[in-house]
C-alpha cells in the first residue's frame, strides 16, 4: 500500500506537460477516475480529477450582476422586441419624434418588464430548490479521521467514497464497491429518473464481490476508466483496472445514479464517477419543450403583411407630405418646423423624415402586446386543462400533464395519428393463455373460463356504473370465411379489459408494493393433461433418483415438458419478495440464523485453484487481453471457469436430488408459513410466465448472482448455479441464461424470445446416431412445424408469443465461449457489436421445447375512441412490434380494422410487390379508403428506401387504416417523418415506452402514456395522459376549443389594431400628411395595452364555440380545425378591410358632427376614440360564443377605466402635451347630448355590415359549428334525441319525421354536409 501510494507520488510530482501529452489521447474518448484519498495532500493542480465538475448544482439562468443585461439579451430574441425598441430609440431624435419619448418607452418597457420579473420568479424559484438540494447531508470518507464523515452535497467529488442508506437518495452518479446483502445486490428505485416504481437490481463490482470483510477504502488501490459523461440512462461501459494490471469489466448494473433511492439495502459504499452537472440525471434535464404550433407559423405570415402595410402607409404619407411640401415652393408655411441648423428643409428630406416618424405614429400596427397575450392565453388553457376531472384516472392516481406550453393549438388540427399498440393501445396487463410443449398445445379452457367470469364481473358493474347504458360492444362480424368469424369475435370478447374494478380495489395494497401481481395476472388454472404430465415427468425423475438411474432414460417428451417450465422459471431477471414484507428476499432459516442459499458452497468452491484437462487456454486468454496479468477478469468468471472443471461432490445422486443445497444440514426449514411468495418482475410478460410455471407446482424460490432455487414437484427445492446471463435487448429480441444443471450436471443454455426470431435459430443437433438420424430429423422438424402452427392461431387470437428453447454444451465449448465473451465484455470501444456477436455464437443450434400465449387486454374505451377520431377525420396509423397476425388481431378488437374491408398484405420486399397494390389501387378507385394496409418491418424498411417512399405514401393514403408490424424504434420514427414531411399533415404520435421515444420527438406532438413501461415516453412528450380514451376529449374538445379560441383572438388583434392606427392615418389627409395625431398621445399610448386588453383575454381564454357535450357527441365538428376554418389566410385580408371601414366610420361621423364648430383637436379626437373603444368591445361581443360574468365584467371594467382615465388625466394634467391643452375634455364631452348620440349611432354603423355577414351566413350558409352551436341552444332532451338520430340513417324505418321546420332544416343539412365530409375525409358516417 505503501509502495503504491510513492508511485502515485512520483505519478503526481511528474511534469503536468507530459502527463497531458500521455493522457490526451484518452480523454479524447474516455474518463479516468482516481480515488481522492489517494492524492489529499497534492495539491489542487495534482489532482487527477481535478478537471471534473464538482457536485454543486446549479439549475438557475441568472445573478445579481448578469440578471439584467442577460435577461434582455433572451428578450430580444424576440424579433417583435427589438422592433418595438428600436421605434421607442428612435423617438428620441428630435426631427422625426412623434411623441414625448419618456412615454414612448412605456409599452415596451412594460412588456419586458413583465417578462423579466415572471422569468426572476421563476429563478428564484429554482435557486431555493438548488440550494436545497446542495445543502442536503451525505457520509463522505475522510482519510485524516479514517471514517465516514457528513458533507453537504455540494461538496462531493468525483473520486470521493460515498456510504449510502436505505431510502436515502443518491448525491451523484456512484459506482457500487461494497453492499450489506448478502448477495452483493443493492436494490434502487429510480422512479426520479423514469417513473419505474418497481425495483432494479445493481450489483458490486465483480473484483469486490468476495469481500469477506467491510470495505476499506483505504486498501482501495485501482484506476477506473470510463465512457465520457452523456444522457444515456441505459447504459455505461468501462473498465477498473487492479494494481496487479488486471482489468474487470463495468456495466449500467454497477452504477448507481443521481437522484435515485437506496431500498432494502441496509448500506452500500462506492465511488463517486460522475458530479453534478455530468451526472445522468441532469444531463437529462432539459425541462418543458419548446415548440412553434402551426397556427404561430401563420401568424407570423400576417405579421409580415403588417409589417408591409405599415411599410405602404407611411410610404404613402411620406410621398403626399412631400408633395403638400413641394407646392408651397419657396414660400413656406409659418407653422414649418426647421432643421436642426435653422435652415428649411427640402421636400425629399421632409418626406424622408416623415417615413420615419410615421413609423413611429404607426407602431401600433404591429401588435406589441399579442405575443405576451397568447402566453397568457396558452398558459391559463393548460390550466383549465389539468382541471378538467374527466382526464383524471382514479385507478392510477394521475392526471394529465402538459410539457409544452407553446401548442396547445395544435390539438385542434391534428390530421394524422400514430400510434403504438402494447401498452398503448393494450393494459400491458400480461395474463397467461396457453402454450404448446414439444409440439401438443394445451387450451387451458378452464383458465379461460377464469377470466371470463372476471370478465363477467366487471361488465356487472360497468352496468350499474352507467346510469343504464353501457358502451356497444363489438358483435360477431361478417366474413366469408366461418372460422374467421368466431375467431374475431372471440378475440374481441378476450380483449375486452377483464378484472373486476372490487378485485382491482382489493389487490390495492398489494399491488403498490409489487408490480404486475394482480389476482387476474397470478392466479392462472393449469390445464388438467399438462398438469398431469408434470406430475408423470416429477414421479419419474424421483423415481430415477431412487435407484440412481441416469436422467438421459427419461421419455424426450417428458424431458422436453420438465425442461420447458425450468425455462419459464429460470430464464429471467424476477426478484423473489417474501410475503410478509414485499421486496424483501427470502432467506432460509437455519440453526437460527439467516443465510442465503448457496452462498457457503459458492465461496468454498472460490477457494479452489483451476487445476485440470485445460491449463493450456492460459496462455490464449493472456494474448486476447492486453494489459491482463491473469487469467480470470472476475471472480464470479474465475468460479465460473473453476466450476468447469471441478468433479461432481462424493454426494451422488442422492446429494444431487437432495430437497436443499448440500450445504445445509437437516435442521433448516422454509418460513413460507406467512403466505405465498411474491415475484417484482421488471416487465409484465415476465411476471405472467413466472406465475405460469408455479401453477404447475414450478416456483422460483430464490435468486442469487450465481444460483437459481426452484421448487419441483416431487423432487423439492434444487439449485441451479448460474453461470452467465444475457439479457434481452430489442435486437436480439431474446434472453438467454447458462446453468448448470443440478439433475445432469450438464452446461445447458435455456433461451426464450420472439418467435420470429428463435424459429430461425431451431436447428435439429447432428449428434444422433446415423441409423436414428432420419427419424429424428423427421420428428423434430414436425414438433417444429406443429409449434409454429400454433404460434400462428395464438396470434390469430391476439395473443403475444413467446418461444422457449435450450441448447447442451460441453464444458469445453463453454469455456472457449466464455473467453471470447470476456475480451468482448472488456471492451469500450464496438463493445455492443462484440457482445452481439458473442451472444449469436451460443444461441445457435437451439432445440425447441414450446411456445406460450399471453393476452394483452385492451384498455377501456378503445374501441370507442378510435372510432370517434375515425368520425373527425383523423387517420390512425398503428406502429408495432408485434407479430403481424396478433397486431391484425387486436387491430380488429379495437375497430382499427373492419370486418368489411378488404386486407391488403405487404410481406414482401420488393417493387414490384409496391406497384402492383398501387395499380389494383388505381384500377377499382370504389375500393378506395375501404381498405386496410397491413405492412411486416422488413417490407416497411424496403418502402422507407428514397425510392419507393413515394410509391409506399400512395399506397397507404389510399388504404383507411395502416398497420406496421414488427417495426423497430426508428422505423417508427422514419413513418412518421415521412409522412409529415411528404404530405405536408399534422401529425400526432402516441407510446407509452422506451421504444416509443424517437416517434414521439419526431411528431408535432407527442403524447405519453404513464403506463406499465415507466416514464420514458411521457418525459419525452410534449403531454402526458393516463389512458389512450382520454385522448379523444384532449383532441375533439379542449384541442377544438383551444384552436379556436387562438384563431379568432389573433385575427381581432390584427383588427382592432389596424382599425386604431387607421383613424390616424385618415387624419393625415387633413393636416398635409405632417405625422399629427388628433388623439392624445397618452391615449395611443395605452389604449391596446390597458384600455382594450382585458376583455380579450377572457374571451381567448373561456370562450366556447360548442359545449363539451356536442363536440364528443358529433366528432365531425373537428374537421373544422383540421381545414382551418377559423383562420384561412383571406380571413387576415378581410379583418383589414372590415377594420378599415370601421375605422372610416369612427373617423367621419365624428368629422361631420362637429364640422364647422370651434371645437379644439383634442374635443373633436377624445369622441373618436371612445368611439373606437366602444366599437371594438362591441365587435368583441359579437364574435364571443359563450357569455360569463367575466366577459360582462372585463367589458365593464375597461370601459370605466377608460372614463377614470379620461377624467383624472384631464383634470390634473392641463400641460402635459404643450402647446395642446386637454383640460376638462371628457367633462365636457359627458355634458353634450351629441357625444351620447354619436356613441350610440357609430358603433352600431360600424359594424353593421358584419353583423348582416353574419347573419346571412349563419341562415345561409351555417358552418358545422354554428349548427352545432344551435343545438346547444335547444333543450337538452331534444339534443339528446337530435344526436341520437345521428347514429340512424336517413330513411330507414327508425328514423323518424322531426316535428318542427327549423329542426328539420338543420337535419337534413347535418345529413348532407356529414355525409359529404365522411367522403372527401375518408369517414364512413351514416346519418
Amino acid at each position: 500500500m505503501a509502495r503504491h501510494s510513492e508511485e502515485d507520488a512520483g505519478m503526481a510530482k511528474a511534469p503536468p506537460a507530459a502527463r497531458q501529452r500521455k493522457k490526451k489521447p484518452k480523454e479524447n474518448k474516455t474518463r479516468t477516475v482516481h480515488a481522492n484519498i489517494l492524492h489529499d495532500c497534492a495539491k489542487g493542480e495534482e489532482n487527477p480529477n481535478r478537471h471534473y465538475a464538482n457536485n454543486k448544482i446549479k439549475t438557475t439562468k441568472y445573478t445579481v450582476l448578469s440578471f439584467l443585461p442577460k435577461n434582455l439579451f433572451e428578450q430580444f430574441h424576440r424579433f417583435a422586441n427589438v422592433y418595438f425598441v428600436f421605434i421607442a430609440l428612435l423617438n428620441f431624435v428630435p426631427v422625426v419624434n412623434a411623441f414625448q419619448p419618456e412615454l414612448a418607452l412605456a409599452p415596451v418597457v412594460f412588456i419586458l418588464s413583465v417578462t423579466a420579473i415572471k422569468d426572476l420568479w421563476e429563478d428564484y424559484r429554482r435557486h431555493r430548490s438548488d440550494k436545497e438540494i446542495n445543502h442536503m447531508d451525505c457520509l463522505v470518507y475522510s482519510r485524516a479521521e479514517r471514517r465516514y464523515v457528513e458533507k453537504y452535497w455540494k461538496e462531493v467529488r468525483v473520486g470521493d467514497f460515498i456510504r449510502l442508506r436505505c431510502n436515502e437518495l443518491l448525491p451523484a452518479d456512484v459506482l457500487l464497491l461494497s453492499s450489506s446483502d448478502p448477495d452483493r445486490l443493492c436494490h434502487i428505485e429510480t422512479a426520479t429518473l423514469d417513473g419505474e416504481t418497481n425495483l432494479k437490481q445493481r450489483q458490486v463490482v465483480r473484483s469486490f464481490y468476495d469481500l469477506d470483510c467491510e470495505f476499506d477504502p483505504l486498501k482501495y488501490n485501482s484506476i477506473i476508466e470510463c465512457e465520457k459523461p452523456n444522457n444515456d440512462l441505459n447504459r455505461f461501459r468501462g473498465y477498473i483496472i487492479h494494481r496487479s494490471g488486471r482489468r474487470d469489466a463495468l456495466y449500467k448494473e454497477n452504477l448507481l445514479l443521481r437522484g435515485c433511492t437506496i431500498r432494502n439495502t441496509e448500506e452500500a459504499v462506492g465511488i463517486v464517477i460522475y458530479a453534478g452537472h455530468e451526472t445522468k440525471a441532469m444531463l437529462n434535464n432539459n425541462g418543458p419543450r419548446y415548440k412553434r404550433s402551426k397556427l404561430e407559423r401563420q401568424m407570423n405570415v400576417d405579421v409580415f403583411w403588417c409589417v408591409i402595410i405599415l411599410l405602404v402607409m407611411c410610404l404613402f404619407a411620406a410621398v403626399g407630405h412631400g408633395l403638400w411640401m413641394f407646392q408651397y415652393g419657396d414660400n413656406r408655411p409659418v407653422f414649418d418646423v426647421l432643421s436642426p441648423e435653422g435652415t428649411n428643409l427640402s421636400p425629399i428630406m421632409s418626406a424622408i423624415y416623415l417615413f420615419l416618424t410615421m413609423i413611429i405614429v404607426f407602431q401600433v400596427l404591429i401588435p406589441i402586446s399579442l405575443f405576451v397575450s397568447i402566453e397568457i392565453v396558452k398558459i391559463c388553457q393548460v390550466y383549465f386543462i389539468h382541471q378538467d376531472m374527466d382526464l383524471y384516472d382514479e385507478e392510477t392516481d394521475s392526471h394529465l400533464q402538459c410539457r409544452a406550453l407553446n401548442i396547445t393549438e395544435d390539438l385542434g388540427q391534428m390530421q394524422y395519428i400514430f400510434s403504438d399498440k402494447t401498452g398503448t393501445l393494450t393494459e400491458n396487463k400480461m395474463v397467461f393463455r396457453r402454450c404448446t410443449v414439444a409440439g401438443v398445445e394445451y387450451s387451458h379452457d378452464a383458465n379461460a373460463r377464469r377470466l371470463a367470469m372476471y370478465q363477467e364481473m366487471d361488465s356487472e358493474e360497468e352496468e350499474c356504473m352507467s346510469h343504464g347504458g353501457t358502451l356497444p360492444r363489438r358483435d360477431s362480424v361478417t366474413s366469408h370465411q366461418s372460422a374467421r368469424v368466431v375467431l374475431r369475435s372471440q378475440s374481441t370478447k378476450s380483449h375486452r379489459r377483464t378484472g373486476s374494478r372490487a378485485e382491482a380495489k382489493r389487490a390495492s395494497i398489494l399491488s403498490k408494493h409489487t408490480a404486475f401481481s394482480s389476482p387476474m395476472e397470478k392466479d392462472i388454472t393449469p390445464d388438467p393433461k399438462l398438469l398431469d404430465k408434470v406430475n408423470d415427468c416429477s414421479s419419474q425423475m424421483d423415481f430415477m433418483r431412487f435407484h440412481s438411474q441416469p436422467m438421459s432414460q427419461l421419455p424426450s417428451d417428458l424431458s422436453d415438458i420438465i425442461d420447458f417450465f425450468i425455462a419459464l422459471t429460470i430464464c429471467n431477471t424476477v426478484v423473489v419478495s417474501s410475503p410478509n414484507q414485499p421486496r424483501h428476499k427470502v432467506t432460509l432459516t437455519c440453526s437460527g440464523q439467516k443465510h442465503q442459499f448457496g452462498q457457503t458452497s459458492v465461496r468454498s468452491k472460490r477457494d479452489h485453484l483451476w487445476t485440470g484437462l485445460h491449463n493450456d487456454v492460459l496462455p490464449q486468454l493472456h494474448s486476447r487481453l492486453p494489459g491482463c496479468s491473469s487469467l480470470l477478469s472476475s471472480p464470479s468468471a474465475e468460479s465460473t471457469l473453476t466450476k468447469l472443471h471441478e468433479e461432481q461432490p462424493s454426494g451422488g445422486l442422492e446429494q444431487v436430488f437432495s430437497p436443499i443445497p448440500p450445504s445445509y444440514d437437516g435442521k433448516a426449514s422454509w418460513n413460507l408459513e406467512e403466505g405465498e411468495l411474491r415475484y417484482e418482475a421488471e416487465s409484465p410478460d415476465e411476471a405472467a410466465l413466472v406465475y405460469a410455471a408455479r401453477a404447475y407446482k414450478c416456483s422460483l424460490v430464490g435468486r442469487l448472482p450465481d444460483q437459481v432455487i426452484v421448487e419441483l414437484p416431487h423432487l423439492g427445492k434444487l439449485s441451479f448455479e448460474l453461470l452467465h446471463t444475457l439479457g434481452f435487448d430489442s435486437t436480439r429480441k431474446r434472453m438467454s441464461v447458462v446453468v448448470r444443471h443440478p439433475l445432469t450436471d450438464q452446461i445447458t443454455v435455456y433461451t426464450k424470445g420472439a418467435d420470429s426470431v428463435i424459429m430461425d435459430l431451431i436447428k435439429p443437433p447432428d449428434t444422433a446416431r446415423k441409423f436414428h438420424l432420419c427419424l429424428f430429423l423427421s420428428f423434430s422438424k414436425k414438433i417444429v412445424c406443429r409449434t409454429q402452427h400454433y404460434l400462428n392461431l395464438y396470434a390469430a387470437d391476439g395473443l403475444r408469443t413467446l418461444c422457449i428453447a435450450k441448447k447442451i454444451l460441453s464444458k469445453e465449448e463453454y469455456a472457449c465461449w466464455l473467453q471470447r465473451h470476456l475480451a468482448a465484455e472488456t471492451a469500450i470501444q464496438g463493445r455492443e457489436e462484440l457482445l452481439f456477436e458473442s451472444a449469436l455464437r451460443l444461441e445457435t443450434n437451439l432445440h425447441l421445447l414450446g411456445a406460450t400465449g399471453i393476452e394483452d387486454r385492451l384498455q377501456d374505451g378503445v374501441p370507442e375512441t378510435i372510432a370517434s377520431l375515425r368520425k373527425a377525420g383523423l387517420q390512425i396509423w398503428v406502429l408495432t412490434g408485434d407479430k403481424q397476425e396478433t397486431a391484425v388481431n387486436i387491430a380488429y378488437a379495437c375497430k382499427l380494422l373492419d370486418p368489411e374491408e378488404e386486407l391488403l398484405t405487404l410481406n414482401e420486399a420488393c417493387a414490384l410487390l409496391l406497384e402492383e397494390s398501387l395499380h389494383y389501387i388505381q384500377s377499382t378507385p370504389f375500393l378506395v379508403h375501404r381498405l386496410g394496409l397491413v405492412i411486416d418491418g422488413r417490407t416497411l424498411a424496403y418502402a422507407l428506401d428514397k425510392s419507393l417512399e413515394d410509391k409506399f405514401l400512395a399506397v397507404a393514403r389510399s388504404c383507411r387504416s395502416v398497420l406496421c408490424c414488427r417495426s423497430t424504434p426508428l422505423q417508427k420514427s422514419m413513418v412518421v417523418k415521412l409522412v409529415r414531411n411528404k404530405l405536408k399533415v399534422m401529425t400526432l404520435a402516441i407510446g407509452d415506452g422506451a421504444n416509443d421515444v424517437s416517434m414521439i420527438q419526431v411528431a408535432d406532438v407527442g403524447v405519453g402514456i404513464s403506463g406499465q413501461e415507466g416514464m420514458q415516453a411521457v418525459m419525452a412528450s410534449d403531454f402526458a395522459l393516463p389512458r389512450f380514451r382520454y385522448l379523444q376529449k384532449l383532441l375533439l374538445v379542449h384541442g377544438h376549443w383551444c384552436y379556436s379560441r387562438l384563431a379568432n383572438m389573433i385575427l381581432y388583434f390584427f383588427y382592432k389594431n389596424a382599425m386604431f392606427v387607421a383613424l390616424i392615418f385618415w387624419y393625415q389627409f387633413y393636416c398635409g400628411f405632417s405625422g399629427s395625431a388628433m388623439i392624445d398621445q397618452w391615449y395611443l399610448i395605452f389604449f391596446n395595452l390597458m384600455f382594450s386588453a382585458f376583455p380579450q383575454l377572457i374571451t381567448g381564454t373561456l370562450d366556447k364555440d360548442v359545449s363539451a357535450e356536442t363536440l364528443q357527441q358529433l366528432p365531425q365538428l373537428y374537421v373544422n380545425g383540421q381545414n382551418s376554418e377559423e383562420y384561412k389566410p383571406y380571413m387576415f385580408w378581410m379583418n383589414m378591410i372590415d377594420a378599415f371601414y370601421q375605422s372610416l366610420v369612427c373617423f367621419f361621423i365624428p368629422y361631420f358632427a362637429y364640422a364647422d364648430s370651434d371645437v379644439d383637436l383634442f374635443t373633436w379626437g377624445t369622441p373618436i376614440t371612445t368611439l373606437a373603444l366602444f366599437t371594438i368591445l362591441l365587435h368583441l361581443g359579437t364574435e364571443t360564443k359563450t357569455w360569463t360574468w367575466m366577459n360582462w365584467m372585463s367589458i365593464a371594467f375597461s370601459i370605466a377605466l377608460f372614463f377614470t382615465v379620461a377624467l383624472c388625466y384631464n383634470a390634473s394634467c392641463p400641460a402635459c402635451y404643450s402647446p395642446s391643452n386637454p383640460y376638462w375634455t371628457m367633462q365636457r364631452l359627458l355634458q353634450e347630448p351629441l357625444f351620447y348620440l354619436l356613441c350610440f349611432i357609430t358603433p352600431i354603423a360600424a359594424l353593421l355590415p358584419r353583423f348582416f355577414y353574419r347573419a346571412c351566413q349563419g341562415t345561409l350558409f351555417p358552418s358545422p359549428v354554428q349548427l352545432g352551436r344551435q343545438l346547444d341552444k335547444l333543450p337538452a332532451d331534444i339534443r339528446r334525441n337530435i344526436l341520437s338520430l345521428s347514429r340512424v340513417k336517413v330513411g330507414s324505418p327508425l328514423c323518424p319525421k322531426l316535428p318542427f321546420l327549423s329542426l328539420a332544416k338543420l337535419w337534413s343539412w347535418l345529413d348532407a354536409h356529414f355525409l359529404l365530409v365522411a367522403g372527401s375525409g375518408n369517414i364512413e358516417v351514416c346519418f
